[in-house]
């Protein structure tokens, strides 16, 4: 069981240092660095009039409906780039198994449509 455990003994010692060296670029600034702000630092920036509504207002959900398929959709590509890469010495079972995740992927992409969940009005 010992010898076992030496082997990750490596890894054990580069998790210890990375969280060390983590906490310390993140507690160092805190330290080190001189915090006197001034009206003309806390004042409104970029546009250069305060803003008129809060930052935290609830978004759309469409938003979120949006990134997830954008999320579903990019790895598929993900999938596919390997997929016919390899596509010589996938086979049959490799050819109609990407077809069933395909037709999947299809279904799911229709269900969202006919729901209307890519319209925005």
């Amino acid at each position: 069981m010992t010898g076992y455990l030496e082997e990750y003994f490596p890894l054990v010692v580069f998790f210890g240092l990375s969280l060390a060296f983590g906490l310390i670029l993140m507690v160092a600034p805190l330290l080190a660095a001189v915090s006197n702000p001034d009206s003309e630092k806390n004042s409104a920036y970029e546009c250069g009039f305060e803003p008129f509504e809060s930052a935290r207002l609830k978004f759309d959900v469409r938003f979120y409906l949006v990134a997830i398929l954008f999320v579903i959709f990019d790895l598929e590509v993900a999938f596919l780039f390997p997929w016919a890469v390899g596509f010589q010495y996938i086979g049959t079972l490799g050819f109609w198994s990407m077809m069933l995740f395909l037709l999947i992927l299809t279904i799911g992409f229709l269900y969202e449509w006919r729901k209307g969940a890519l319209e925005w009005e």
